[in-house]
């Protein structure tokens, strides 16, 4: 694939790694307000987190596919 399009989809990539930890953050602080106070919402916003986690461990597993696809084409991944 040619360097400019890896380089912009590696972009992407870190953007979805980004907000995903953001996502993830921020539903880890529901899950925990809901815990204390003895919610039983708290296993669907568990279940919720758990999802949000297994979907940021894709967005890793692809910016990190993307990279080493940009190092075995000789090219280093602009910093974004």
């Amino acid at each position: 694939m040619e360097r400019a399009i890896l380089e912009r989809h590696l972009v992407e990539a870190k953007r979805h790694v980004a907000e995903g930890e953001r996502h993830l953050a921020h539903q880890r602080r529901i899950v925990a307000e809901l815990e204390r106070a003895g919610l039983v919402n708290a296993a669907q916003a568990s279940e919720l987190l758990e999802t949000l986690e297994e979907t940021q461990s894709l967005h890793i597993a692809n910016r990190d596919r993307i990279e080493q696809e940009l190092q075995r084409a000789g090219c280093e991944p602009a910093h974004a």
